[in-house]
């Protein structure tokens, strides 16, 4: 499933009907993303638990002695007391199985010993897939049985804008747009592979202006090496392409790519710097790139600025382009 899909499905299910929800996938795929993203968008409090890091009497609390001289369990205060959120147990499978059978009443019964858990709260997990190797201990089939288990899948158009919202940098957006099959590469052998956490390291690598003759094995140290030579090789054209300014200031004139990757690259760069200000430029240099590259970067610059679509420039882009964006 998509991520949209996903975050579709956890607000049916786990959050409408307090139905528990395990989310499956690879490292670095963005699972704890979505469930981050969904409950800022919906405005509730998120409690990140990583239950890798417990013992089973973590969760249960440590009994004291009441004034009636009974044995009694202090609740720990991790566990939400009051209110309305998301309970988020990450990297439940990956935990002890003594921490995991642990789980079995507070994610069947939203109980745990005298603990209730609050009517507002939803009950999420995820995890790595045991083919992935990562540190992983086989849910037991009664824990397993108290989910609805998801299958998260990386998708290109919906990484790209949500990279697009988190500044991701152009060169990493056009590269991947280029070559999609490099946005999640798994390689359960390798230290490094592309993924989109990896990818937005990658970012933060380039915003440091690293040693140009560091630059290569910093990225290789992010997504691998196979990874890294091919962006690499994209990084050195998209740094030759025809100056950002130069087009604004002469859209008519300056050179437009003609192979497919440096039109990826500049409609990219285009979409980074667009602003309500200077689209009606933008917008002269982008009617001499293929239909494709013109939607592609009208798409970006709107979702990034979306004032560009009050402005004249757009509404005349529109009207000439609507076959293409109906």
């Amino acid at each position: 499933m998509t991520p949209t899909a996903v975050s579709q499905a956890l607000r049916q299910l786990a959050i409408q009907e307090q139905q528990p929800v395990f989310i499956w996938g690879s490292p670095g795929s963005g699972k704890s993303s979505v469930v981050n993203q969904l409950a800022t968008e919906l405005g509730i409090a998120l409690r990140d638990i990583r239950a890798l890091l417990l013992d089973p009497v973590d969760l249960r609390g440590l009994p004291f002695i009441g004034q009636d001289g009974r044995s009694q369990w202090a609740t720990p205060d991790f566990l939400p007391q009051n209110g309305e959120g998301i309970l988020f147990l990450d990297e439940l499978n990956a935990a002890p199985a003594m921490v995991q059978a642990s789980c079995y009443q507070l994610v069947l019964d939203r109980k745990l010993g005298e603990y209730t858990l609050p009517e507002g709260w939803a009950i999420v997990a995820a995890g790595n897939r045991d083919s992935d190797r990562a540190a992983t201990t086989r849910m037991p089939t009664p824990l397993r049985n108290r989910f609805v288990h998801l299958d998260f899948e990386v998708d290109m158009q919906e990484w790209s804008e949500w990279a697009i919202k988190a500044n991701v940098r152009p060169e990493v957006i056009a590269f991947i747009r280029f070559r999609p099959e490099l946005l999640s590469a798994f390689d359960r052998d390798a230290n490094a592979f592309p993924s989109p956490r990896s990818w937005e390291f990658v970012s933060r690598i380039l915003n440091s202006r690293p040693n140009s003759s560091a630059e290569h094995e910093l990225i290789a140290g992010a997504v691998g090496t196979g990874a890294a030579t091919e962006f690499s090789a994209f990084l050195r054209m998209f740094r030759e392409l025809p100056n950002i300014d130069s087009i604004l200031l002469n859209p008519t004139q300056e050179p437009v790519p003609e192979n497919a990757a440096a039109q990826y690259a500049v409609a990219s760069a285009l979409a980074r710097c667009a602003s309500d200000t200077n689209f009606d430029r933008i917008r002269l240099y982008l009617n001499r790139l293929p239909t494709e590259f013109r939607v592609l970067c009208v798409r970006d610059a709107t979702l990034r600025e979306p004032a560009i679509r009050c402005t004249a420039g757009y509404i005349q882009w529109a009207v000439q382009n609507h076959h293409a964006v109906a």
